[in-house]
């Protein structure tokens, strides 16, 4: 026979009781109401756990004590769809009558229930435009919480634009200046960031991971860390959320909780990279790493526990600081740059065609029409973009950047193409487009190299643990589906396709669905390079000359045939695990180092590269 409890445990779980139903919750996106009423069931579960353990000990007496305390009124929400408002009231009357049948059989009596019991807290309304202490007082609740809705900056209406510019707003109340680049579930977590700011309110939502990726993380990230002194308790990484809908839609989601931290900030702990204005292409060279911040505390003196970072494989990460990456790193936030933070060359952007399909050619298509124009070939361009680098394909263009009227006069079969060039662009709806159909000679922007280049793809598959860059001849006009770096030499090769700097990409690039969106302006100016040793500096040169001999032995594979990860030859890989030691070797990196421990590092690089005074 379980002995009763003590009167000191009864004490306890009497209060715990009281805890539970002292609780309050905000879904500011709350849908059909799934957050809410699963919270409400789990506090109920708890709360006739709490129950079974006191009726060992105790009769009720329900004049002085009510089994049940935990009620639906501690749960609000708000939501823009009437249905859904009228869903969610449901939702939450069902889970309640499920529960009173559960500690029925508990407490084994009859409770009186009237089922439907009226609550205002599911509000209907738009949550971006909507008071939120209007529905629940600040100092009443406890958690916020919820799955607001997913819209990139490019698909929203104007009236999704105008919502969070009416929400972004600085110091001043001015709008911020990237606020219409942000996707629009950034609008719940600065209105959550607004609302928590100097409270023991924790906030826990859903969104995509694109807010942790590339220009959004200073965008959205800079003004809740400096506003609102916002930090992360815990983070999931990325991950993949499947509908269950016949036709699946695969949302690669992050999960953030977070809370307003109550202390001052220290203006040291939130830094950027400063502008170009303040700052100039440094000679990268080691440094001793400032320690990262200490453990942060909520509205009393008491120290919250360690952050935690679950990882894409689940795994649970004890951390000493979640940055806007959600990586264990300092809250360095990087923004877009015109210029490399350090000395080394430009990369550029290929040019854009805008010509209709009628100066860019199949190898099929060139051959036909040289053909039939012989006087052509000369003006035939060999053109790339990241496709045709990546999966080998061949194409051309008609380069007429260097034909004289007369030239072009004399082939017919040329002019009426570029006829249809000036048509094409005539059409269109952009006033930029119909200002180019008067040079229909010309790609609309002019970009032609001068010498052999590094090409970069501006979008990579994320199976690939490196993504394909090498080396086309100047001949090679680049598109603008691609990235080039003029005059690179064998050390810039070595350094860019090594696990060092594919570390800072990942963590520090865009993201389309989840492809690697390379930059210039955010992950490629801000790479903070390193001054290596001679001897370091020949041995990454060798090692990157080792990575294009193994290539070179494949003649008939594609860029996409050596970098698939289940055919990806033995001596391919070797010299690329040369090269990566070689670079993390230079960087003073230990060869165990975790991509996350060498993208904190290389955090750490930059923000002292960024403070540096310029040369």
């Amino acid at each position: 026979i379980t002995p009763p409890p003590s009167r000191s445990r009864e004490k306890k779980l009497r209060a715990f009781q009281e805890k539970l139903a002292s609780l309050n919750f905000l879904d500011p996106a709350c849908g059909s109401g799934n957050f809410l009423t699963e919270t409400y069931l789990s506090l109920r579960r708890l709360e006739n756990d709490a129950l079974r353990a006191l009726t060992k000990q105790i009769e009720f007496n329900y004049a002085e004590f009510r089994p049940i305390q935990v009620s639906l009124g501690q749960f609000y929400g708000i939501e823009i769809n009437d249905f859904a408002v009228s869903v969610a009231q449901t939702a939450l009357w069902i889970a309640e009558s499920q529960m009173m049948r559960e500690t029925e059989d508990i407490v084994q009596k009859s409770l009186d229930f009237l089922p439907l019991k009226s609550y205002s807290n599911i509000r209907e309304g738009n949550a971006l435009r909507l008071d939120w202490a209007s529905l629940v007082p600040v100092e009443k609740l406890s958690y916020i919480m919820g799955n607001p809705p997913f819209v990139g900056y490019s698909l929203q209406s104007k009236e999704q634009k105008e919502e969070l510019l009416s929400v972004f707003l600085d110091e001043k109340g001015k709008p911020t200046k990237t606020a219409g680049k942000l996707d629009y579930v950034s609008g719940w977590f600065y209105k959550t960031a607004q609302f928590i700011a100097g409270t023991p309110i924790r906030a826990a939502l859903v969104a995509t991971n694109s807010v942790c990726q590339g220009e959004q993380v200073a965008a959205l990230w800079k003004p809740l860390f400096s506003q609102f002194n916002l930090r992360f308790d815990f983070a999931y990484r990325t991950f993949r959320w499947d509908s269950d809908a016949a036709a699946k839609a695969h949302v690669h989601c992050v999960i953030i909780g977070f809370h307003g931290r109550s202390d001052t900030l220290v203006a040291s702990e939130v830094q950027s990279g400063k502008s170009e204005k303040k700052s100039s292409p440094q000679a990268c060279s080691d440094e001793t790493k400032n320690p990262l911040p200490k453990p942060i505390s909520v509205g009393s003196d008491k120290s919250v526990a360690s952050p935690i970072i679950f990882t894409e494989s689940g795994e649970r990460v004890p951390a000493k600081n979640i940055n806007a990456y959600l990586i264990d790193a300092p809250d360095v936030f990087i923004e877009s740059r015109k210029k490399p933070l350090c000395n080394v060359p430009e990369m550029k952007s290929g040019g854009k065609p805008v010509e209709g399909g009628n100066l860019i050619f199949t190898e099929v298509e060139k051959d036909e029409f040289i053909k039939a124009e012989p006087a052509s070939e000369k003006f035939f361009r060999p053109f790339s973009g990241a496709d045709d680098f990546i999966n080998g394909k061949k194409r051309f263009c008609l380069w007429l950047v260097h034909a004289s009227p007369r030239e072009i006069r004399e082939m017919p079969n040329v002019g009426k193409r570029v006829a249809a060039v000036r048509d094409f662009r005539l059409e269109s709806v952009k006033a930029a487009t119909r200002a180019c159909a008067e040079t229909p000679t010309r790609f609309m922007e002019v970009v032609e190299p001068e010498s052999t280049y590094l090409m970069f793809p501006s979008t990579s598959s994320e199976n690939r643990k490196y993504i394909p860059i090498g080396y086309l001849d100047k001949n090679t006009i680049p598109s603008n589906a691609a990235l080039f770096v003029p005059d690179a030499t064998l050390y810039h090769f070595g350094i860019l396709t090594s696990s060092v700097h594919m570390a800072w990409m990942r963590t520090i690039c865009g993201r389309l669905k989840s492809d690697y969106r390379y930059s210039a302006s955010v992950v490629y100016n801000n790479f903070p390079w390193h001054v290596p040793a001679p001897e370091q500096r020949a041995k990454i040169e060798a090692t990157a000359q080792a990575i294009l001999d193994a290539r070179e032995r494949y003649p008939d594979c594609s860029l996409a045939d050596l970098y698939d990860e289940t055919t990806m030859p033995p001596e391919l890989r070797r010299a690329h695990r040369d090269n990566d030691r070689a670079v993390l070797a230079a960087y003073g990196f230990p060869a165990s180092f975790a991509e996350s421990e060498i993208v904190a590092a290389l955090l750490e690089k930059h923000k002292k590269l960024s403070l540096a005074p310029q040369a």
